[in-house]
């Protein structure tokens, strides 16, 4: 297999423009210009589902709010490229339609604390040392801070489809875990805007042995999870070179589990790569785990 490094695996014709034509429709609902920076993609879907929540709830202030903020009345916000929420746990939302915690940014937002500016600015500049600079940059542009834990303690993440580029996660105080765990939520963001561009649909009537979630599940579901696990190998077994202290015990640990992981789930790949028609996006995926099951 031929080489490829992150940046290649993540760069893919047809994403850029699917961002900016969904951004422009968000902008002509809103009424209002918005830029065609990742951001601008990743901040119109909050502009607009605050917008919905504002309008369900006959809140005219805050709609009028959403309706006139852009991305640069937000600038307060920002740690570099990205936007930073750092927000309290009783601020975090839940929809009729599903019960996976979410946070808009509002009037209310505030800026990050200084500890939590730092700690992401170090997760970033492991992953851009790594090559995945651009996968965060364009499919994580807003970073959503969670609960702060101790390592030896469950971190929870995770992206939302109606929230593309917006990634949730809980930390600890080494940012090469955090640099993780914010490369496996964009890469579930880079999948869901790839399978759109290229306007793959998959089967919901297919389900294959999901060896991370030890049950069946959608061809969808074991697709996204051998494309994150994989781009979160292949950064684990860089960043761990030069980490420090507890975190490489931990990525060691991530790398052992992912290889058992990875050897469960090879022999259902071919066919859950079978059905996705781009050949360009069933490449990538296919070279991704390729690379990640290769001998550190």
């Amino acid at each position: 297999m031929s080489a490829l490094s992150p940046e290649a695996l993540v760069s893919l014709d047809g994403i850029a423009d699917h961002q900016h034509l969904r951004t422009s429709r968000i902008a002509s609902v809103l009424g209002k210009r918005l830029g065609s920076s990742a951001l601008d993609y990743a901040l119109a879907h909050h502009l607009l589902e605050g917008a919905e929540h504002a309008a369900r709830t006959r809140d005219a202030d805050l709609l009028g709010w959403y309706r006139k903020t852009t991305t640069r009345d937000l600038t307060h916000l920002t740690v570099g490229p990205h936007i930073l929420l750092n927000p309290r746990p009783e601020a975090l939302l839940r929809s009729e339609i599903s019960e996976t915690a979410y946070y808009l940014v509002c009037p209310d937002t505030n800026h990050a604390t200084l500890e939590a500016q730092a700690l992401v600015s170090a997760a970033l500049t492991s992953a851009t040392e790594h090559g995945f600079g651009p996968l965060l940059t364009q499919h994580a542009p807003v970073i959503c801070l969670l609960q702060r834990r101790r390592l030896d303690e469950t971190l929870h993440s995770w992206a939302l489809t109606r929230l593309p580029g917006t990634v949730f996660t809980d930390y600890t105080a080494h940012p090469e875990v955090l640099a993780r765990d914010l490369i496996h939520e964009a890469a579930h963001n880079w999948l869901n805007d790839a399978l759109a561009a290229h306007d793959v649909g998959l089967p919901a009537d297919v389900t294959l042995f999901s060896p991370w979630r030890g049950t069946p599940r959608p061809v969808y579901g074991f697709l996204h999870a051998c494309w994150a696990f994989s781009l979160t190998v292949l950064y684990a077994r860089q960043a761990r070179r030069s980490a420090t202290g507890p975190a490489v015990s931990f990525l060691d640990a991530h790398l052992r589990q992912q290889e058992g992981q990875f050897t469960s789930a090879l022999d259902s790949l071919t066919e859950a790569l079978s059905y996705v028609s781009a050949d360009a996006l069933r490449d990538r995926v296919s070279r991704a785990v390729g690379k990640a099951v290769e001998s550190a």
